[in-house]
């Protein structure tokens, strides 16, 4: 029997049951869909977290108190709520003086409630020098950033985020100018971000309120060290040899001489982007797994209905075993409609995981200040249509095996 005379055959046994075989395919057009929906909800994360990493300014190394010996980003002190307390000024005026930097920021972090008149949230305050805007890309929407005689004069001034001003403020009400409370002391907003959503250190920016650093470690939190510091290194050096330099320093400034026992961690954006990049993969690939179980329900279904359909036909396959169709060609044929019907599911599930994927952007885009990114990886199309072929081959080879080993003259006396 001639491939294309099997095509055709297998195309019209499927068209005079449309509604069993798309019920068929259900399973398999879903299995394919929840594929290619992970996949390219994973690729735009990857995506968003390299966009908002880069947005924060080129050539940054971030400097953590803690060690760090398995090349965590942080360190299993501070994972565990322990606070440590080996970064401090001095530390920041000798990367100043001793780096070709351009600037070298220190931040202190704490949590606390924000009022204003009736409205109130419990959210991040970051205190910070005043050169914190201009190496994270973070220069105020509205107002201005706060400056460095704000953060010597201890003056209680505040920059806030888009979505915070919304919450506090609402609408129609400008946040400059105005006064909030924050951890029962008064403050004057003087700036308000632009949107950013969260931040390299995991921080909500919408909801940030950012002061200066010497109000936050004396009037709030009582302390004299730093929670991290920034360095914007020269773009004229590489990363790896400012880190190199950085960690010659601090060691000095610590008196460490055994590597093993630092007391802080140093981390590039490459890093920081590797790290990401790793949890976004292992969860895409650890989600599309799970997917996929959905794939082996619609295989085993699709198995069910070709033992069905070859149990039907069976004076069929006898007729045609009787004039003269091999073994073969009855294998053939019941093979190529398990492979049509999980092609075509697989081909239905794409473009319906495409769909969602489109509607997950438009929704994002509209109700959300994230910058989310459209992604369709090719890699997502082109494993759908291997596993679904794939899967017309695995779950339709037994069925159409069953139906080549049927005698013709007991398939002729089959009711």
């Amino acid at each position: 029997m001639l491939l294309n005379d099997a095509f055709k055959t297998a195309k019209r046994s499927l068209a005079q049951s449309k509604m069993r075989s798309l019920l068929t395919m259900l399973g398999i057009i879903i299995g394919i869909a929840s594929v290619i929906v992970l996949m390219s909800i994973g690729k735009s994360a990857e995506a968003l977290i390299v966009n908002q990493v880069q947005s924060v300014g080129s050539n940054l190394v971030f400097v953590i108190p803690g060690g760090s010996p398995n090349n965590r980003f942080s360190s299993p002190a501070a994972s565990q709520g322990i606070v440590i307390t080996s970064l401090n000024e001095r530390d920041a005026e000798a990367l100043q003086r001793e780096l070709s930097v351009s600037n070298v920021v220190a931040d202190v972090r704490g949590q606390a409630q924000v009022v204003y008149g009736d409205n109130d949230v419990t959210t991040t305050y970051n205190g910070t020098t005043a050169n914190h805007f201009a190496v994270m890309n973070m220069m105020p929407e509205r107002g201005y950033a706060f400056s460095k005689s704000d953060v010597d004069s201890l003056n209680r001034v505040a920059v806030i985020g888009q979505q915070l001003a919304m919450t506090l403020f609402g609408p129609n009400v400008d946040p400059v100018n105005k006064n909030i409370r924050v951890k029962g002391l008064t403050f004057r907003v003087v700036g308000v971000l632009p949107p950013k959503g969260t931040g390299t250190f995991g921080i909500d920016q919408d909801n940030l309120v950012l002061i200066p650093i010497s109000v936050a470690q004396h009037e709030m939190l009582g302390i004299n060290h730093y929670n991290d510091l920034i360095v914007e290194g020269n773009p004229a050096y590489e990363q790896s040899f400012i880190k190199s330099r950085i960690t010659f320093i601090l060691r000095q400034n610590h008196g460490v001489t055994d590597p093993a026992k630092d007391d802080f961690t140093i981390r590039t954006q490459e890093d920081l982007l590797s790290l990401l990049g790793n949890i976004t993969s292992i969860l895409t690939i650890f989600l599309t797994a799970i997917a996929s179980i959905s794939l082996i329900v619609g295989g085993i279904g699709i198995m069910n209905i070709m033992l069905v359909s070859v149990s039907e036909r069976t004076r069929e396959i006898g007729l045609r075993k009787a004039v003269g169709a091999t073994d073969r060609d009855i294998l053939q044929q019941f093979l190529i409609e398990a492979v049509l019907l999980t092609m075509l599911g697989g081909l239905l599930g794409l473009l319906f995981g495409a769909l969602v994927v489109g509607l997950i952007y438009m929704a994002a885009v509209r109700f959300s200040s994230v910058g989310w990114v459209f992604v369709l990886p090719m890699s997502a199309v082109v494993l759908a249509l291997l596993v679904s072929t794939f899967s017309g081959l695995a779950f339709g080879i037994y069925p159409a095996r069953q139906a080549a080993k049927k005698n013709p003259i007991d398939a002729l006396r089959y009711e």
